[in-house]
């Protein structure tokens, strides 16, 4: 099953390490993201850019409004995304809790959504009567 992953980070952990450290935080991370690979675990992921380089789209009066940055009131900002391939929950979290990523801040583990019967179901609403797309 996948489980998608969110890396929370706070940014003052990154602006007050040296380089050295910060290069050391970054090799174990990566030697684990590697072992992940190699035995079936990582199925992809993403880093994010800083906080200040986002955008947030909100459906306000009828129509969208974009602001700049996170809408989030928190100290740690999200600063990535992993999808992992586990057999439960509990094999994520045991994948997780072993990434050096998690000295950076928390982690938000769940299982992802499969919706293909949704979709499925959509599509035969919307070409009802026709044919369907494929």
């Amino acid at each position: 099953m996948k489980y998608i992953c969110l890396g929370y980070a706070d940014p003052t952990l990154f602006a007050s390490a040296s380089e050295a450290e910060m290069n050391s935080m970054m090799d174990s991370c990566f030697v684990y993201d590697d072992q992940l690979r190699a035995n079936g675990h990582f199925k992809g992921g993403e880093a994010l850019q800083p906080p200040n380089t986002a955008m947030t789209l909100r459906y306000t009066n009828g129509k969208v409004v974009a602001t700049d940055g996170p809408f989030a009131e928190t100290k740690e900002q999200l600063g990535g995304i992993m999808i992992l391939e586990a057999r439960d929950l509990n094999h994520a979290v045991e994948l997780i809790s072993k990434h050096p990523g998690t000295k950076f801040g928390p982690w938000e583990i769940r299982p992802a959504a499969d919706l293909g019967e949704m979709m499925q179901q959509s599509e035969a609403r919307r070409h009802k009567g026709g044919k369907p797309r494929g």
